[in-house]
């Protein structure tokens, strides 16, 4: 096997309209925004947050600027260039170095959902994911019930895997959870 690679990007990650960055001290005003916010935790592992609960989140995600080792997270802001407000986090985490495996997550305040800045931040993820880190394979997971997220793992051409049917007790109730994945190959012939 192919030693594995390490990923260090360079910053901003720039898209069309878009800079994937460091979150910095001075977001969390824009990301308690919308982690604040019950419509955004619905689907999340955490309740609304707090402005101490989201800075203490923003100083841990503060470190997850690149990806050296299976485990690691790359978690990025994603902002407006005019402004450099975050306007959302997309996320790439390595889990496998062995099988090559990645996930991918994202977060975005209401106010700029259907633009396509989640579908536009996403890519250049799986962008790095397949050509810099050198994957094989990348996966999204989110509640069944979560129409937006699956909807944008379709968009970017992920393939619904599983469906798995009260998998795990979510806040409180049983609840379902999709998996949707994409292998390099796929990636390739898209591109």
């Amino acid at each position: 096997m192919k030693p594995a690679p390490t990923l260090t990007p360079t910053y901003p990650i720039a898209t069309a309209r878009l800079h994937l960055r460091p979150f910095g001290d001075e977001d969390v005003a824009d990301v308690h925004a919308f982690y604040s916010l019950p419509e955004v935790a619905r689907f999340l592992y955490w309740e609304p947050r707090s402005l101490a609960e989201t800075e203490a989140v923003l100083k841990r995600k503060q470190g997850q600027t690149r990806l050296t080792e299976a485990g690691a997270n790359l978690t990025l802001g994603v902002a407006l260039p005019e402004t450099n407000r975050i306007i959302g986090e997309v996320t790439l985490m390595w889990h496998s170095e062995e099988h090559q495996q990645g996930e991918v997550g994202f977060v975005f305040n209401p106010e700029f959902q259907g633009q396509g800045y989640a579908t536009e931040a996403t890519l250049a993820l799986l962008a790095l994911g397949f050509e810099a880190l050198q994957l094989h394979r990348i996966y999204g997971r989110c509640d069944a019930l979560n129409v937006p997220s699956y909807k944008l793992m379709e968009r970017l051409g992920m393939r619904r895997e599983a469906h798995f049917i009260h998998n795990e007790i979510f806040k409180g109730q049983w609840g379902d959870e999709l998996v949707y994945a994409m292998l390099e190959t796929e990636w390739r012939a898209r591109s």
